[in-house]
Order: structure tokens, then sequence, then C-alpha cells
């Protein structure tokens, strides 16, 4: 892997401006074909197998009328007035309603009695000729204009409805803009120049590009869930700065060692190039586990983040060695300038940085504080045991959105219940219920307590398919409502199955918490054996897996205590508690585990390059923490700050991943690294790098690590561009 690496680095170096222009016409190309032939965004919200499927593809087959996806025209008058004052505006805007694209039906809230018993809200039922994953934004849009008109002398006009909620665009904050103007202060206090902290920006946003053009393309050729460009986006802007930022550390840290430009650079690339390379390789892995789940969503999601992910890697190995190479000495230019002005000092080595003392004391008293690091870890993790998960749902987005006033207005009139439908599928080909039969099925359905109401049976033209419409009493995202389908489900004959948005969601909750232990287990599985191929070693791919279990589950409790108990609420702007999105702990776990591995990759590839050149395993690890604890820290706030930026997304599975990915990357990088990491080395000694001699002489080998450069003559070590590089690392 380091001969790879540094072959393509070299390559990269010696034609910059060829390897520059073949990344610029790549972003040329990607980007305006993305524009044309790029698909939309839809959520695939199907569990394969569940009987949500089963009961909509009957639909689509027999009864398509049924199938389509629906919308509410929603429209309300101020305390004391009556809807029926404002009936021309309104019955006006049905009409043009009925004239929009794919809308089958519309109904008039007066003529059909979809009004709220005060009179002060209703409701317009719009039925569309498509399911609603077809629908596009542009179609919503179009609504939105059809009821413009009727706003006015403080009547309320909203969009709701499965539709609407399923493709709605939600802006974005703008804060992502601002993480990265912090990220690269950050970078500036790092490297001290401004050129070395520009880079690293620049390779991210090119990856970023390059990836989201990828995914606009991928969406046409397969169903991409509309999250996915955020999250993308998100762990695309993170990796990318990190990647780069390993990679030019190094490279100035071989500078200070006295080598010229080229041989810092092929250096830089054969070691920390190889980390990368595997690291990237590490969280594509993670991402494309998500397949496992079977879910059509979630493994848009996998595969777009592993889009981006790729492309950061790519810029990292080719368009990083191109720039330094033009760069040359300018990316030292203003420390040096700085240090002109200072006594010319000797450079000190590592054992005198306050990582290699930190090291050195936490070594020396491993066991105190292994447990107390064990234990805050713990403490932090307790709330996920409570954890409560959901399918967002139309009710937790931001009040600022169509669908959530929609929402409210819908349940203050006809009960919470009424966002939640539920669709009764009767197969009457089968045996079970008959036609006659559904009257009775009906009552039944009325009498459980769950249920507010049963609707009239509406028929297919073949009268052999049949459906129910019918309300629960309670809120979608409710867990009385998961209790009450279930009931339902229990309650019908074989022929019956139930569905809808709610049904369909529900059964992809039930189906994550089903296959989380076979991905995990997947992820776990292979996660060792790569790291044991990179280390040769049995217990420190063993340490890194429990470890990043106690990151992944501290962020888990974060999350939970502020989403879902409330604490800190107000700080993250929440308007209310949720309940954890049920995709979440999934996707967390599949990114955590690809990100935590990057800083064991960068730390352990140094450890174990300096354990190689001194056999002593407490001394490693100091002087691999010494060398790398202040490229880490930078790294780990520089992703912390660009995850947190996404907290202020209106969407509530972004803002959950945000704080959740922000929390264990922090929580990785400092108690882990710096604490856990070696305690837990010094108590294993020699034993950390054991491994059988017939396993080890049948694994291949593809380590990261390189030998340790020697340190160049003390003449050559005086120059101020050294002082500046070992600066820079401590």
């Amino acid at each position: 892997m380091n001969r790879l690496t540094r072959r393509i680095g070299d390559a990269s170096a010696r034609r910059p401006w060829v390897t520059i222009a073949a990344w610029l016409a790549a972003l040329a190309l990607v980007l305006p074909l993305a524009a044309v032939a790029g698909g939309s965004f839809v959520d695939d919200l199907v569990a394969p197998g569940s009987q949500s499927e089963e009961a909509m593809e009957l639909l689509e087959e027999r009864f398509p009328e049924a199938s389509g996806g629906n919308a509410m025209a929603v429209f309300a008058t101020p305390e004391g007035e009556r809807i029926d004052s404002h009936r021309a505006a309104i019955e006006a805007a049905v009409a043009r309603i009925a004239d929009v694209e794919h809308v089958a039906t519309v109904t008039d809230p007066f003529t059909a009695g979809t009004v709220s018993p005060d009179r002060r809200i209703g409701f317009a039922q719009v039925a569309f000729d498509v399911p609603a994953m077809e629908v596009t934004p542009g179609h919503i849009a179009t609504l939105g204009r059809a009821i413009e008109p009727v706003r006015g002398n403080g009547v309320v006009a909203e969009l709701g409805g499965d539709a609407v909620f399923i493709k709605a665009e939600t802006p974005t904050s703008g804060a992502e803009a601002a993480g990265l103007l912090t990220a690269l202060v950050i970078l500036i206090v790092a490297f001290g120049t401004i050129v070395a902290a520009l880079v690293p920006i620049a390779l991210a946003l090119a990856a970023v590009a390059a990836g989201l053009g990828s995914i606009a393309l991928l969406a046409h050729t397969m169903d991409v869930s509309p999250a996915a460009p955020t999250i993308g986006a998100m762990i695309g802007l993170g990796v990318g700065i990190d990647y780069a930022l390993f990679i030019v550390a190094r490279c100035r840290e071989n500078r200070a060692a006295g080598q010229d430009n080229s041989t810092a650079l092929s250096n830089a690339m054969a070691s920390s190039g190889a980390a990368v390379l595997f690291a990237g390789g590490t969280v594509v892995v993670a991402m494309t586990a998500l397949a496992v789940t079977g879910l059509g969503f979630l493994t848009s999601i996998g595969l777009s983040t592993s889009l981006v992910v790729l492309f950061a890697v790519a810029t990292a190995l080719t368009l990083l060695p191109a720039l330094l190479s033009l760069l040359g000495d300018r990316i030292h230019k203003q420390r040096r300038r700085r240090l002109r002005t200072r006594r010319v000092k000797k450079p000190e080595g590592p054992e005198t940085t306050a990582w290699w003392r930190f090291a050195h004391h936490v070594s020396g008293r491993p066991w105190p504080y292994l447990l107390a690091a064990s234990a805050a870890m713990l403490a932090l993790t307790v709330p996920a045991l409570r954890m409560d998960t959901g399918f967002p749902d139309a009710g937790n987005d931001a009040t600022s959105t169509t669908h959530r006033r929609a929402y409210d207005l819908l349940a203050e009139g006809f009960g919470p219940g009424f966002n939640a439908p539920l669709l009764i599928v009767a197969d009457l080909r089968s045996p079970g219920v008959a036609a006659e039969g559904i009257p009775e099925l009906a009552r039944r359905l009325a009498a459980d307590p769950g249920i507010a109401s049963v609707g009239e049976p509406q028929f297919s033209a073949a009268k052999d398919t049949v459906v129910l419409p019918t309300i629960p009493t309670t809120a979608p995202a409710d867990a009385a409502t998961s209790d009450t389908l279930a009931r339902v489900r229990d309650l019908v004959p074989d022929n019956v199955a139930v569905s809808g948005l709610t049904a369909m969601t529900d059964d992809l909750t039930r189906q994550l918490a089903d296959t989380l232990p076979v991905f995990i287990a997947a992820i776990l599985v292979v996660s060792f054996l790569l790291l044991m191929l990179v280390f040769r070693s049995i217990a420190v791919p063993l340490k890194a897996t429990v470890m990043n279990l106690l990151s992944i589950g501290a962020a888990y409790g974060v999350v939970v205590a502020v989403f879902q108990w409330g604490w800190l609420s107000g700080l993250f702007n929440l308007e209310e508690t949720l309940p954890i999105a049920s995709p979440l702990p999934t996707i967390f776990f599949a990114v955590l585990f690809g990100l935590s591995m990057d800083y064991e990759v960068f730390l352990l590839s140094r450890v174990r390059e300096e354990y190689d050149a001194t056999g002593d395993t407490i001394e490693s690890v100091a002087r691999g923490i010494s060398v790398t604890g202040r490229v880490i820290t930078s790294a780990a706030m520089i992703m912390a700050v660009v995850f947190l930026s996404f907290v202020a997304n209106p969407s509530p599975l972004v803002k959950m991943m945000g704080l959740g990915l922000a929390t264990a990357i922090v929580l990785d990088a400092t108690v882990v690294r710096m604490v856990l990491v070696p305690a837990v080395m010094a108590l294993l000694g020699r034993a950390a790098w054991w491994i059988p001699r017939p396993l080890d002489l049948r694994l291949p080998r593809i380590g990261v690590e390189t030998a340790t450069v020697p340190p160049p003559p003390e003449r050559e070590r005086e120059p101020a561009l050294g002082a500046a590089g070992q600066d820079q690392v401590r």
C-alpha cells in the first residue's frame, strides 16, 4: 500500500498541471451532466417483504386509483370566525388545484364535509394519479401557487399530506458556511500560514462538488434518498479536510527533518497517504454495509456517502501532491517570515512536548486513567438504554414548513390520528373475508379503542379489491399508534393487509431493529480483520473495536439526552422533544465506526512505526501521540465544527446526525486516543503487537506504516523552516 500511494503521489507531483487539468475537466464534465441528466431524489420507504409492501403492490396492480399519492390543502380562519365566509375564495383555489398536472381528483371541503366541527378549519383532499414517491417538488410548488390567493384577511392556507411531506425540500440553514470559516481559522492556527490552511478546504470542496454531482447521476439509475446529498456533504467536508490535513502535516514534518520538498512529499504520500487510503476504504466499507439492511433508502445513503468519501481520498492522493509540488516552500511562507524575526533555536524533540509528557503520565498510572475514562464514557452511554425510536413525520419538522403547519391544523381540527391514516386492503380473490363481510369487518375495526373512525369502503372497478380508510386516535410517531397497528393486523383475516405511510414507516422501524445486530456484527468482523492485516496484531484491533463502541455508545446517549429527554434543548433550538429517528442508530454506527477508524489508523500507524524502530511499547505510544496529537486534535475540532454546523438544519434527522457525529469525534480524539489508548497499551505491553506466527505468515501484508526517517545532522536542523515544522506538530 505504501508503494502504491507513493507512486500515485510522485506521478501527480511530477505532472502537477496535468493532474489539476484532469480534475478541472472531471468537474466540468460531472457537474453539468448532473444538472442535465441527474435524477430526482425520492425516499424508498418500503420494507421488503412487509405487509405494507404487499398491500401497496396489490393496489398498484388492481386498484391504481387508491395507490396514488395524496395531499391536502388546509384552510383555517382565526378564532371566532367561520371558514364559510371565505367559501368563494376556497372553491376558486380548489378549481385551480384540479388543473395541476397529475392531480386526478380534488374534493371541495364544503360539499365533501371535510370541515371541522367548529367550522374554522377545512381541507381539500387531493389525489394524484401517480404514487407519492413520483410526485415531484415542482408539482408541490404548483399546488402552493394555487392556494396562495386564498391567504389574506387572516385566512391561513397550507399544504399537507403524505406526498407533500415526502417531497418537501427543506432549505439549508446557511450555518454550513460558518462551519467552513471556523475550520479555516483552526487550520490557520494549526499551520500558521493561510496557504497551508486553504489547501485542505479547497480539496474538501472539490471532493464534495464531484461527489454531489455523482450522487445526482446515481439518482438517475436508482431511488436515492433526499437526505443522501446532505449526509454525503457532511461526511465529505469532514474527511476531505482531515485527509488533506494529515498529509500536509506529515509533509511539513518531513521538511522540518531536513528533507527537500520532493522527498518530503514522496515520503508523506508513502506514510500518511497510505493511512488515508486505508482510512477512507474503511469508511466506504462501513457505509456500503448499509445495504445489509435490505432497505433502499439506507442503501442509497450508504452508496452516496461512499462516492463522496472516494472523491475525498482521490483528491488527497492526486490533487494534493500536485498542489504541494507547485507551492513548494510557499506553504511555509508566513511562518518563516515570522520566525526570521526571532532568534533561531534548536528544535526540540518529541520528548519535550506536552503530548509526550501526558502520554507517559497516563502510561505510568494506567489503571486509574482507564477506569476513570471508561466510567465517563459509560455514563454518557446510559441514556441510550432508554432510546425510543420512531420514523420522523411531519409533526417533527420545523414550524416554518408548510407541511408542519398543515399537520398542526389537521390535528387541531380533526384529532391527532388524522395525520396517521391507515389503509385496510382486502384481496377478495383470496380466501378470507368476502365482499358481504366488509361491513362487519369495518364495525370490528371501529370497535378497537385505538381507532377513531373507519371510512366508507372503496371497491376497485373489478370488485376484487376493497380499501377501508381508517383513522387512528393517536399521532403517527406515537408508540400507541404502533400498538394499534399491531392489534388491527391481528384482528383482520388472512386476505387483508394494512398499509399507508404510517404502516410503511412502522414496518421500516421494525426491520431496522431486526437487522441492526446483523449489520453491527458484519462491520465489527470486517473492521477487525482489516486492522489485523494492517497492524499484524490481535490485541490492537480488538482494543480499537471496543473503544469505537464506547465512542458510538456515548454519542447515542448524548443524542437521546438532548432530543428525547430535552436536555439543553434551548441551546440546540429544539421546539419540542422528539423520538430518535429510527434510521439514525444504523446510519450512526456506519459513519462513526468508519470515522473512528480514521484516527485509529493515523495514530497507531505512527505508534507501530516507532515500535518497529525502538521495540518499546510505552515509548512508541508516547512518541506516536507527540507527533500526531496536535494534528489529530485539530482534525477533530474541524470535523466537529463542520458537523455541529448541521445542527442548525431544519431536518430532525440531520440535526441528530450533526450533534451525534460531533460528540463522537470529540470524545474519540480526546478521551479515547489520548487517555484510553496509552493506558491500554501500557497494560498490554509487548502483547499489544502479538500475533500467532502461522497466522502472520499466511496473512497478506497491506501495512500502512513506514520506517522512521532518521533525523538529519545537527547543522541541518537549524534553519527556521525546521523550527516551524517542529512547532507545528507540538
